[in-house]
């Protein structure tokens, strides 16, 4: 029996539609409109039709989204001192700083910069911190998403075995910290790992975000599985997932397309957590 393929578009659509609910009482109680804005440093093809998609996603529900597009000789210092202008800037409620950038900028100070609460997608130390210990905080949008997918579809995580395949700081690292708080028992993978396929067999849900076209085969998945596919890969321009889904749809209970999938969800996050770092959600 072939799995039910989630429609992710559908949560995303309707958890929008409440979002638009607050944005518009925000606006009429505040007369102004909340706003997103985003910095990008270079022309990665691939940093801005996600910058472009999610401006267009954030305008339609009511945010005002400024987006900066810098050239890739802007110097740290540049970058550092934008980033400056926008935390002091009350009329500025969110900041997402698009990666990677640039091997002349460190990551780490720029994600430093972002004031902790404006950083829409968890990068400052701080909230990844709090987000370990299961403390409040702006969570990552992408594993934000993924914890919301699975609570739509009623999917028991308590006591479940998950799989996270991929380790990035990113999606890995903190779908599973979430799993974790979620009380799954997590087993992280990653291009070390041994026996793969073993560890995924035994996995009731298993989660891919690493960027690597059909990675994950069938013989790899338990009957009944729930899989969420978020790696993504342009291949013959065409994006392509982690999970090779004409055959895995075929042996899970559910699973996410590529595209069409977690990636819906993602800007999604994106638009609550603006609303959360003004205070009036979450």
């Amino acid at each position: 029996m072939a799995a039910l393929i989630i429609d992710c578009k559908s949560i995303a659509k309707n958890i929008r539609e409440e979002l638009k609910v607050k944005i518009r009482q925000y606006e009429d109680k505040n007369g102004q409109k909340l706003c997103l804005a985003t910095i990008i440093v270079g022309g990665d093809p691939a940093s801005v039709s996600y910058v472009r998609n999610k401006e267009k996603v954030c305008i339609e529900a009511g945010l005002k989204s400024i987006t900066y597009e810098l050239p890739e000789s802007t110097s740290e210092k540049e970058l550092l001192d934008l980033i400056k202008k926008l935390n002091d800037d009350e009329t500025v409620h969110g900041i997402l700083v698009q990666v990677p950038l640039p091997k002349h900028i460190d990551e780490d100070k720029i994600a430093n910069a972002i004031a902790v609460n404006k950083d829409v997608d968890c990068f400052n130390p701080i909230n990844a911190g709090k987000l370990y210990r299961g403390e409040r905080c702006l969570m990552p949008c992408t594993p934000k998403g993924i914890l919301r997918i699975l609570k739509e579809m009623q999917i028991e995580i308590k006591g479940a075995r998950a799989a996270v395949v991929g380790r990035s700081n990113i999606v890995g690292k903190p779908v599973a910290a979430l799993m974790l708080h979620n009380d799954a028992t997590v087993t992280i993978c990653h291009s070390k790992t041994k026996n793969l396929k073993d560890i995924l067999l035994e996995s009731d849900i298993v989660i891919s975000a690493v960027g690597k076209p059909k990675l994950i085969t069938a013989d790899m998945i338990k009957e009944g599985a729930v899989v969420i596919d978020a790696g993504t890969t342009l291949v013959e321009e065409k994006l392509v997932g982690d999970v090779d889904f004409e055959n895995v749809v075929k042996k899970a209970s559910m699973i996410t397309p590529v595209p069409g999938g977690v990636g819906s969800m993602t800007t999604t996050m994106l638009i609550e957590n603006v609303l959360e770092a003004a205070g009036i959600y979450g």
